[in-house]
């Protein structure tokens, strides 16, 4: 149901539509789509302050370009939703039974006004350094205009600033919009933004140019957030013949409180009162990041040179509470996870126990310093890695390939805990040990209490939790309890006492207990919550391939889902009890 049929955003169904609108309408128009942010962000959670900040932005673009043959890109796309409001998306923002219909990214699949799925940053640039050249290739008398929209934060990452050395060399259009709203996810950080402050403070006139110095045509716009200067701003460089940037000021979180006062809070936030501010859902009880960063306080009180390295996420592990109390002993590198590892590992090499906090959605970003400096070098670093999961976002936005990535790389020891007495056993030794790197991957689901097995990783030793026959379970780490209900459903259905197995690791085995589960079991069973190719199933699979041994695998099949709720998934995916148990009846039948 349409919440707001007065609105004038109800007349837009594409970007031609607001060409013949007043200033004033379209100050209208500003208002009423922030309005239409914040209410669906506050029912369903995204983005508040990305896209409060850039609504006149947008609008200006659409109405002096002309979308789609003129093209623009949003770095991280993350405040694309004004955008999709005037690409024909309006309704999965004014009905909240349509809040869902619309990715909180760009998607091809969902209108001809976006070009790429983009989820992460600093990309935007040699996007759009790639179709200015493809247009000058296929099409050298075109006079569409290329567009990438790049947030100040993202320009911490490496990949922007190899786009903008290759921009300098077009000899064509190419217009580069800089958001610069001073903020990253988090504070900005590095030299970078001393140089960004000084060009704010002389309206761009500052000798200290880092665009002008890589050889692009240069614009300051002091206000991003006043549409009239932003329309000039963009017909002034409509049709330009040679790559420009244009250097945006804009407010993040402009035009609502909280959102302006607590901009991090606000970058990303899950469903909130709109009156309050406070969330819907409030955490309760114990978290594992917590019991984490309480174990690093031990540490440093036992004199262990610990120190606390993320890029740019610390909201992700609550690592502001680390930083209030040792300022000294925290990294936050920005949005640079290459960086963070080889900074991680040089500081292991020298000495310091660098614990890196990264995001499975991020990790890939790094995987040549996991491969060639982390692993290569046997750097004892310790990282620990959230998000790794089968996980109902944005197809840019899946947790579920880090055991593939890291499971394959040699001297990585990558743990699994069930539990908070588990985990913080495996960084103690983590930090202890000084041989290889150790990643440990902290649960999603609700804290569990248990115990440890072990103090001593270098050689897994599986946990048998419950000695059975038949039928083995292996339930890594957050699929411990679907592990537990699989057993008590293998019982009620067929009568079958199965063996129960936390195996610790999704790397090293235990060669001993899988020899001897030969002797009374006809079926492996392993569960883990992310996918399958490469994953911890095929290790156990290559162990068992010459024997008789049959092993079912139970995790994400090798493809990107996107934004299917986890229920659904877990259906398609035969993770349900039943479904397993099901499965396992087959292959019992068939021996």
């Amino acid at each position: 149901m349409n919440r707001h049929p007065d609105y004038l955003l109800n007349e837009v169904n594409e970007p031609a539509d607001i060409k013949g609108m007043s200033l004033d309408e379209l100050k209208q128009l500003a208002r009423e789509m922030r309005h239409l942010v914040l209410e669906r962000d506050s029912a369903i959670g995204g983005h508040v302050g990305p896209n409060l900040g850039i609504m006149e932005l947008t609008i200006a673009y659409h109405y002096v370009f002309n979308s789609p043959h003129d093209k623009v890109i949003w770095d991280v796309s993350h405040q694309s939703y004004p955008h999709k409001m005037l690409t024909g998306r309006k309704l999965g923002f004014l009905d909240p039974d349509h809040y869902e219909d619309v990715s909180g990214f760009t998607s091809p699949e969902e209108s001809n006004h976006d070009f790429f799925e983009i989820g992460h940053t600093s990309t935007s640039i040699s996007l759009a350094v790639g179709l200015a050249q493809a247009r000058d290739l296929m099409k050298p008398d075109s006079k569409d205009n290329i567009v990438a929209v790049i947030g100040d934060g993202s320009l911490s990452g490496g990949l922007a600033f190899e786009g903008l050395n290759n921009a300098a060399k077009l000899n064509s259009n190419l217009i580069i919009v800089v958001n610069d709203n001073q903020m990253s996810i988090d504070e900005d950080q590095g030299g970078l933004y001393k140089g960004l402050k000084e060009l704010r403070a002389t309206d761009g006139q500052s000798v200290n140019n880092i665009f002008k110095f890589m050889g692009l045509d240069y614009r300051y716009i002091k206000d991003g957030n006043d549409l009239k200067a932003m329309i000039a701003a963009f017909k002034d460089v409509k049709d330009i013949d040679h790559p420009i940037v244009l250097h945006v000021n804009t407010q993040k979180g402009k035009g609502y409180q909280p959102a302006e006062e607590e901009k991090m809070l606000y970058h990303w936030r899950q469903p909130f009162d709109l009156k309050t501010g406070k969330d819907k859902h409030p955490g309760q009880g114990e978290n594992y990041s917590d019991a984490i960063l309480d174990e690093l306080d031990r540490q440093i009180d036992a004199g262990e040179p610990v120190v606390a390295m993320n890029a740019a996420i610390p909201g992700v592990f609550n690592l502001k509470k680390f930083q209030a109390k040792h300022p000294n002993r925290y990294y936050d590198v920005g949005i640079a996870e290459q960086d963070c590892i080889s900074t991680a590992v040089a500081m292991a090499v020298a000495g310091a126990r660098p614990i890196v906090f990264q995001n499975a959605t991020f990790l890939q970003r790094a995987y040549d310093q996991l491969i060639h400096d982390m692993a290569l070098n046997d750097a004892p670093v310790v990282m620990i890695v959230r998000g790794g999961t089968i996980a109902t976002e944005s197809a840019t936005h899946q947790g579920s390939f880090d055991i593939s990535m890291i499971s394959d790389l040699p001297n990585i020891e990558y743990l699994a805990p069930t539990n908070v007495e588990e985990l913080l056993s495996m960084l103690r030794w983590a930090i202890k040990q000084t041989d290889q790197p150790v990643v440990i991957r902290e649960p999603e689901k609700p804290l569990l209490h248990g115990k440890a097995t072990q103090d001593d990783y270098s050689n897994i030793k599986y946990d048998i939790a419950h000695h059975g026959s038949e039928v083995a379970i292996m339930a890594v780490g957050d699929f411990w309890e679907l592990g537990q209900k699989v057993c008590a459903e293998l019982q009620k259905k067929l009568n079958v006492d199965a063996t129960l197995i936390n195996p610790k690791s999704l790397t090293g085995i235990d060669a001993e207990v899988l020899h001897h589960l030969s002797e009374n079991h006809d079926v492996v069973v392993t569960l883990e919550d992310g996918n399958l190719s490469g994953g911890f199933g095929e290790t156990i699979d290559r162990y068992y391939g010459p024997t008789p041994m049959k092993v079912l695998n139970f995790g994400a099949p090798r493809e990107f889902a996107d934004n299917v709720p986890l229920e659904v998934l877990y259906e398609w995916y035969h993770l349900t009890p039943k479904q397993i148990v099901d499965d396992i009846e087959k292959v019992i039948h068939s021996l």
